[in-house]
């Protein structure tokens, strides 16, 4: 499958895939949330993870639990998916924060 909002984009074959794959994402990102965390703040510079903005932290998390966790969707789908959605909903900053922090776990966990 690919992205959430290529998907969503294209269109899914059903309602019950998009939630399906929603449900899958959100319940993945949760459950290996300790990870993840560790992961993004490990390639975030001089900031820790409770001090990002809410909207920024959820992106950043929904997006390294693609990278690690759901290989079938492309690197470039994953990392261009969060800062489309946080240039939507984060700040002014926000698209280049999430974009550099993804980008160092990118090469961590993909090469």
């Amino acid at each position: 499958p690919k992205g959430v909002l290529e998907r969503l984009a294209r269109g899914m074959d059903s309602p019950d895939e998009v939630r399906d794959f929603a449900t899958e994402v959100v319940e993945g990102t949760y459950r290996n949330r300790r990870e993840i965390d560790e992961l993004i703040e490990r390639h975030s510079t001089n900031w820790k993870i409770n001090r990002m903005s809410v909207i920024d932290r959820s992106i950043l998390r929904l997006a390294v639990y693609e990278l690690l966790y759901l290989h079938d969707i492309p690197t470039s789908v994953a990392l261009d998916e969060a800062i489309e959605i946080s240039k939507k909903f984060g700040t002014e900053n926000s698209s280049a924060f999430i974009n550099g922090i993804l980008d160092n776990v990118a090469k961590e966990v993909r090469g």
